[in-house]
């Protein structure tokens, strides 16, 4: 009885840290800015695209810049902080 207890226990604290382990890297890669230089757009719409019809793709919308694209993909921020080793 004991042997079932410890497996489950301990398949119930590898699911746990897997899942904290995800959500870590999901809130990672949720940091996007918009703000970048013009040349470093990456198209995101299509001639003739909305404010609203850019950001319901999740994408950014800046129409004060002609000659490039006014809905764009964001940019990740890369997260500069260090973890502490202890």
């Amino acid at each position: 009885m004991e042997h079932k207890v410890i497996c489950v226990l301990a398949v119930v604290l590898m699911l746990a840290f897997g899942s904290l382990a995800q959500a870590q890297a999901q809130a990672q890669a949720q940091e996007e800015t918009c703000i970048m230089a013009p040349r470093e757009r990456i198209n995101c719409g299509f001639p003739g695209v909305t404010a609203q019809q850019c950001t319901e793709r999740g994408c950014c919308f800046d129409d004060s810049v002609r000659g490039f694209p006014w809905c764009f993909h964001p940019m990740a921020i890369e997260n500069t902080q260090e973890e502490c080793p202890f």
